[in-house]
């Protein structure tokens, strides 16, 4: 049974929420500020964070950058329809995922066991090559999960863990966003550049010297990411 922290403003909504979610298993702890959903995650464990990005006093994207200071949690943020730069801003805070308002709650339970199953997945992988890969300065070690960059740990969120580990697999070979997607989001349709680009960037500001020319993870324009260096 898994522990889900939903950060929701609007009582309607939360309440309705926090319903369906429980029947179908889950544990709900709901709260209608930013505030109180940090206090919340001080004091009760959780898998998955739900969060809303308009809340009152402490917006969603400063709740956002204030749980990723905290640790790797995996966040979904509920976000205003076709609301672009919401989208944008919240990936790049820290999000893993997002679901467009108005919420169904169908959808944002299959968001939630997705990225509980690619958490719980990857920490179940017993390393796809045998012993740590050394890329440059760049260390992984996909038995233990662990990536170093010039022998110091590198911090990074489920998602971008996952991100790096699928692109790394498979070194100078061009991963299309929408083969991305499918393997690190689970998103089987032809789903949102938004996600891989954010979580890109996100990724390129924690491992590569300087993100603007990066050597690690390399775009390829027209087609998508690779890994280097060659």
């Amino acid at each position: 049974m898994s522990q889900v922290l939903l950060i929701e403003d609007h009582q309607t909504v939360r309440d309705g929420l926090q319903l369906a979610l429980t029947r179908q298993g889950h544990t709900v702890h709901a709260v209608g500020t930013g505030e109180q959903g940090l206090e919340r995650l001080r004091s009760t464990p959780s898998d998955v964070v739900v969060l809303d990005l308009m809340l009152p006093g402490m917006d969603g994207f400063e709740v956002c950058r204030r749980i990723r200071q905290l640790g790797d949690l995996p966040i979904i943020m509920l976000t205003a329809r076709n609301d672009d730069m919401d989208v944008v801003a919240g990936l790049e805070a820290g999000a893993d995922d997002y679901v467009v308002k108005p919420v169904q709650a169908r959808v944002l339970e299959a968001r939630i066991r997705a990225v509980l199953r690619r958490t719980g997945a990857e920490t179940r992988r017993g390393g796809d090559r045998a012993g740590p890969e050394q890329h440059g300065a760049l260390t992984i070690d996909r038995a233990a999960l662990v990536v170093s960059k010039d022998g110091t740990p590198v911090s990074l969120a489920p998602t971008e863990l996952r991100l790096l580990l699928e692109l790394s697999h498979t070194p100078g070979q061009v991963l299309s966003r929408q083969q991305l997607l499918e393997a690190v989001w689970e998103h089987g349709y032809l789903g949102d550049s938004r996600l891989v680009d954010a979580c890109v960037q996100r990724v390129r500001a924690k491992i590569e010297a300087d993100s603007s020319a990066p050597v690690f993870i390399q775009t390829v324009r027209g087609f998508g990411y690779r890994f280097g260096p060659l």
